[in-house]
């Protein structure tokens, strides 16, 4: 009896079939670099949609963490390795798209020196109080801010991520004063912080803080994505909430060396749509705090990239970022 998983491999096989020699990858294991410690959520992305693609791609593939540089060691690995569809990256909204205009100093683009494959999943951004704060909504909490301008401070992963640059902005458009709290090893030691009461709120990715919400540890008061988690249905959105202008997440994407022959790029992509497909993985990647969400073609990431990369370059410029 045919499983509901074989049946996805085998239409994603027909749709993405091997065509000619140069669709082949070859006959070695192939490795999925991830910019970032094990543990975080890209790490845990690559893991859940890694069965599937190795049973679709007919290939091993081996994790292999880079982590560092805000995820510059990984992205620069992978950008230099051979385009032969033996490396690929899983790349995050940071590492792709808004280290570029923060690190004067790279040796690589992504847009230059990598292919984009798919988006493969979102991460929502949350918005979170410490409970003694009474603010239950974004609107009362910037009434509250208001009245105590300069009085509250919130913490984030760095300088440069795209946590600060969300504050940020909306302090900009809100008109609103909140001391940022710059911590070093990722949103971790922040996140222990707002638990603590030491800094009051935070934008923050959603799996650092999913546990601690849903203990009643922290009050969320929104999620930036355009629609809400499905872990969380009962948290509103910004846009929910007439905050248009805050939609946003912390995306993961899969990216390949430059000049990797287009019909590998498809064998990749077709891999990662079966895998995204799943109805487990689905399930697995909620309980984490992510959603699957892949691209319409490879030329429709690379748009996404181009106008992401736009996007974050002008909250960079505004803000004044730079790294930590």
């Amino acid at each position: 009896m045919k499983t509901r998983r074989n049946i996805l491999i085998a239409a994603t096989a027909m749709a993405f079939p091997a065509q000619a020699q140069d669709t082949e990858l070859p006959n070695r294991p192939l490795r999925l670099i991830i910019p970032f410690a094990p543990g975080g959520a890209s790490d845990i992305v690559a893991r859940l949609m890694l069965p599937t693609m190795q049973q679709v791609l007919g290939r091993s593939v081996i994790i292999e963490n880079r982590p560092g540089a805000t995820g510059n060691i990984g992205m620069e690995a992978a950008a230099r390795s051979t385009p032969d569809g033996t490396t690929m990256v899983l790349g995050n909204a940071g590492s792709t798209v808004i280290n570029p205009s923060v690190f004067a100093d790279l040796t690589y683009s992504p847009m230059r020196d990598l292919a984009p494959v798919t988006l493969v999943a979102e991460t929502p951004n949350i918005v979170v109080v410490n409970t003694s704060l009474p603010p239950n909504t974004i609107r009362e909490l910037i009434a509250y801010v208001r009245a105590r301008q300069g009085e509250l401070n919130y913490g984030s992963a760095g300088s440069a991520s795209q946590n600060r640059l969300e504050m940020e902005m909306f302090m900009a458009q809100q008109g609103l004063r909140i001391v940022h709290i710059p911590y070093r090893g990722g949103a971790g030691p922040a996140v222990t912080d707002l638990l603590a009461g030491h800094v009051g709120l935070m934008f923050v990715t959603l799996p650092s803080v999913l546990g601690h919400v849903r203990a009643g540890r922290l009050k969320a008061l929104a999620v930036t994505t355009a629609e809400r988690f499905p872990g969380l249905p009962e948290v509103p959105t910004m846009l929910e909430q007439g905050f248009p202008d805050n939609v946003s997440s912390s995306w993961q994407g899969l990216l390949v060396p430059a000049a990797t022959p287009a019909p590998i790029v498809q064998r990749i992509f077709g891999a990662v749509v079966a895998a995204m497909g799943d109805a487990e993985v689905k399930r697995r990647l909620i309980e984490a705090g992510a959603v699957a969400a892949v691209s319409g073609s490879p030329a429709e990431f690379t748009r996404f990239v181009a106008a992401e990369t736009a996007r974050w370059r002008e909250a960079v410029l505004a803000v004044g970022a730079r790294p930590d």
